[in-house]
């Protein structure tokens, strides 16, 4: 009994926030008792709206339970019906493909693979002690898919991957649906796809989330987009891997100037969802200072004093300007607060002037988020309609992006 009001407080709560809302998807967190795929923790626990990590190597997690409310908003983009052929790439604990089997129904099918064979085998563990049936369960590289089973009316990521790789293509149904949280310049996205004939054949955006996820593992594993700028808890995250002068950029944050406090007040959460994003997608120069909760205190920082958090700038080659709290950062992921801009080095007034300006263009378009970006996605090989709007070039896809009213200055690649 216990178990089971644990499970309708949780699915209570997803309804009144919004991240249910089907019939289809609330019948399936109705219907699976989470607790049985997360064994090892109290059911109280269980059931709370967080994520569970559940596999470390080296101090850092490959593998976790995601929070239940992004499964559902996740579960809401796909749009699975009864019948549907699924493939899930990430098998987790596998409560994901417990829920996607309670709405494809003894008709459809899920497949759910994974990079480690302990995961497989716990995941089969726990839909066997689930009673859930139908669920195909194999040890696989997620780059590669699962052609045994394909075509596929739906693929789905539950890591977050840097590129769209070719098999994903080729094992979706014409008029099938690819969902994964994507790397965009930086910030993480979960994005759901439709495919399209063209010509060119295209992965056309439908919905855009955003989301944090653990990464792919094995052959799509993508570049690291941060790197370390000291001992203490600092890094530098960049959309792609340009040449950068981590010494050079240390120095630059030795020589600090005078703040301009900007009219446009921020949220932390607009770091990635909002100003980062839109920055992040128009501008090559922009960069994020990421900042660990022991150097807060010494670092720029979107967030309070000990918090893990970061910030926005724009880096030159002998100056930066960095997007900074006035006075102390709220708290509340988004609750806005008064910024600054603060110039470092000999260039650093003109890049403060500029991001000083960007903050206003970005405020005077509305403010423009993740949830209204457009994308649509093409394989490397084939050239984009053009005038399409922004082109980030990946090693397998290129993603054309834009917001509407064409916020998004054309060009970029």
């Amino acid at each position: 009994m216990r178990t089971e009001q644990l499970r309708t407080a949780m699915v209570s709560g997803l309804i009144a926030s919004g991240r249910i809302r089907t019939r289809g998807v609330e019948r399936a967190f109705r219907a699976v008792p989470r607790h049985l795929f997360l064994p090892e923790l109290p059911s109280e626990q269980a059931y709370q709206d967080e994520a569970v990590a559940t596999k470390w190597v080296d101090g850092v997690a490959v593998s976790s339970a995601s929070q239940p409310s992004m499964m559902a908003i996740m579960l809401e983009q796909l749009e699975l019906r009864p019948g549907h052929r699924v493939l899930e790439i990430g098998a987790g604990t596998g409560y994901n493909a417990a829920l996607m089997s309670e709405v494809v129904g003894p008709a459809g099918s899920v497949v759910a693979v994974d990079i480690d064979e302990d995961l497989v085998q716990s995941a089969g563990e726990h839909l066997a002690a689930a009673g859930v049936p139908g669920v195909t369960l194999a040890t696989r590289d997620g780059a590669l898919g699962y052609p045994e089973r394909a075509p596929y009316d739906r693929i789905v990521l539950t890591v977050g991957s840097w590129d769209i790789q070719p098999a994903w293509w080729r094992q979706l149904a014409p008029g099938g649906r690819l969902l994964l949280p994507l790397s965009v310049r930086g910030s993480q996205l979960s994005v759901a796809l439709d495919l399209m004939p063209g010509p060119p054949p295209y992965l056309r955006g439908i919905s855009v989330r955003s989301c944090a996820f653990v990464r792919l593992r094995g052959q799509g594993a993508g570049p690291e987009s941060s790197r370390p700028l000291d001992t203490d808890g600092l890094a530098v995250q960049t959309g792609d891997q340009r040449e950068l002068d981590t010494a050079g950029l240390r120095a630059l944050l030795r020589s600090p100037g005078d703040e301009r406090v900007s009219s446009v007040k921020l949220a932390a959460v607009d770091l990635w969802d909002g100003l980062g994003l839109w920055l992040a997608v128009r501008e090559p120069n922009v960069c994020r200072l990421l900042v660990s909760a022991a150097a807060s205190d010494r670092s720029p920082s979107l967030l309070p004093v000990g918090m893990d958090g970061g910030t926005v700038a724009l880096l030159g080659e002998r100056g930066l300007a960095v997007v900074v709290p006035c006075g102390h950062a709220s708290a509340e992921l988004d609750r806005r607060f008064p910024v600054a801009v603060r110039p470092y080095g000999p260039d650093g007034a003109g890049l403060a002037d500029r991001l000083g300006g960007l903050l206003g263009a970005w405020a005077a378009a509305g403010r423009p988020s993740a949830a209204e970006l457009r994308m649509r996605a093409y394989p490397s090989d084939t050239t984009p309609p053009p005038g399409a709007g922004s082109v980030l070039r990946k090693a397998h896809s290129q993603l054309v992006l834009d917001w509407p009213d064409n916020r998004v200055a054309p060009g970029l690649s």
